[in-house]
């Protein structure tokens, strides 16, 4: 029974189906530890099932209609290759449909920038309070679904894909949104201004950017597609930074 297991397995977020999403999210909201949320994925994913044990350190597994003799550290070695489950995708990740609503496109590419400032400050507020009527708003939005009603492993989607929208976005326009990992105490969840009114400033500080103050052209601003705003607005902050460098503050 020493023979190789062809196996074939997911190698990115990217490649993930929306069942196995709902699998993957809901082992996340099992509090599990990583380990063992690869390893379930792995034997799913994989189709392998587990026949029995075969001694102390060893399986008899099934895949394909044969059975194998694996050890616990042959599969300790390969569920490794599931390690990128356990970080935010790097490109945007969604489920597609929730029941009959469709998802807007993963990376908002087309989607009207009014939508992507309305998710923004639900997605803060979340980050903020934890709420999950919050992700619940988002997901309205995302899906074109007002009062829809998600469970647990959707709002956990709806999270993840702003996420790594942001995580995107922070790497497209770096001189606007600066990544995560280099916010300072200026970014939006700073002590000081409530919340609700700091991220209202925040929005209306972005349109007047692109309207330059001429509130007649709020409208249009509102319906740009997201990444032609998030263009001007990142060119301008270049701008500014590059003029700063120049004439000092």
């Amino acid at each position: 029974m020493n023979r190789k297991i062809a196996i074939t397995l997911p190698v990115s977020w990217q490649e993930l189906t929306d069942r196995q999403l709902y699998y993957l999210y809901d082992l996340f909201l099992d509090n599990l530890s990583a380990d063992q949320i690869k390893t379930y994925c792995f034997f799913l994913w994989g189709k392998i099932r587990i026949e029995c044990r075969y001694d102390e350190h060893d399986y008899i597994v099934r895949h394909d209609k044969e059975t194998f003799k694996v050890s616990r550290e042959l599969i300790a070695s390969a569920i490794h290759e599931l390690d990128w489950i356990v970080e935010i995708p790097e490109y945007p990740v969604r489920i597609s449909r929730i029941r009959k609503h469709a998802a807007l496109p993963a990376d908002f590419q087309g989607v009207e920038f009014e939508k992507y400032i309305y998710c923004d400050n639900l997605y803060q507020g979340y980050l903020s309070t934890q709420k999950q009527e919050l992700l619940n708003e988002m997901a309205g939005i995302l899906y074109n679904a007002p009062g829809i009603k998600t469970n647990a492993a959707e709002k956990l989607s709806t999270f993840y894909w702003f996420a790594s929208l942001k995580e995107l976005f922070s790497r497209t326009f770096p001189s606007f949104l600066r990544p995560a990992g280099s916010m300072t105490s200026e970014n939006l969840l700073e002590q000081g201004a409530p919340l609700g009114r700091r991220l209202q400033e925040a929005m209306n500080a972005q349109i007047r950017a692109l309207t330059k103050g001429d509130i007649t052209k709020e409208r249009e601003v509102l319906s740009m597609d997201t990444w032609r705003a998030l263009a001007e607005l990142d060119a301008q902050a270049k701008e500014y930074e590059e003029l700063k460098k120049q004439y000092g503050k």
